[in-house]
């Protein structure tokens, strides 16, 4: 389609999704945004890099593009640990706050009260600090047990189960407790 699912044209789309309170979970589309050929095929740089840009992109279009705004209701879960956002959280915000000139739709909400109520993310980040600061930029509430079982990554349980800078209930909500909820089982 070459049109961003965050565009006024898909709004019947997320109006459906938000009347029917389902929880939507996005994939990228295989890194496309990413040069795989030749030397770049080193490391994986597609799944390494390209995944994570790509939830970014549309995680953030989603934000600047009104769609949270227009549709409050809307949950959506991104692989790999929300992509960039978390991390770079503080650059969306001043994006926000000088609005001249970014093409942007900040509403009056900034991008990191999306991160603690429309977007949760997996804990597919694969160290202590990417967890500890994961949560603490979304908060426990917004995080959900993420696996790539079969494929070659590594299970991200342990790492949930052994943080300590987690409560008990922190880590029930993570391993389980979240998606129940938001999933009403």
């Amino acid at each position: 389609m070459g049109e961003p699912p965050s565009t006024t044209r898909f709004d019947p789309f997320w109006a459906k999704v938000e009347e029917l309170d389902a929880p939507i979970f996005m994939h990228p589309d295989n890194a496309r945004y990413i040069d795989t050929s030749g030397v770049l095929q080193r490391g994986n740089l597609g799944g390494l890099i390209g995944n994570p840009l790509e939830t970014t992109e549309f995680l953030t279009r989603l934000i600047f593009d009104g769609t949270f705004d227009r549709f409050p209701g809307i949950k959506v879960c991104r692989a790999h640990g929300g992509g960039y956002l978390p991390s770079y959280l503080g650059r969306t915000e001043v994006t926000c706050q000088r609005q001249s000139g970014s093409n942007t739709v900040c509403s009056e909400k900034m991008p990191s009260e999306y991160l603690r109520t429309n977007i949760l993310a997996d804990s597919m980040v694969f160290s202590d600090e990417g967890l500890r600061h994961l949560v603490a930029e979304m908060g426990a509430s917004q995080i959900v047990y993420g696996t790539d079982i079969p494929f070659d990554w590594p299970d991200t349980l342990d790492l949930i189960l052994n943080a300590d800078f987690l409560t008990n209930e922190e880590k029930e909500m993570i391993v389980g407790g979240n998606l129940v909820k938001l999933l009403r089982i």
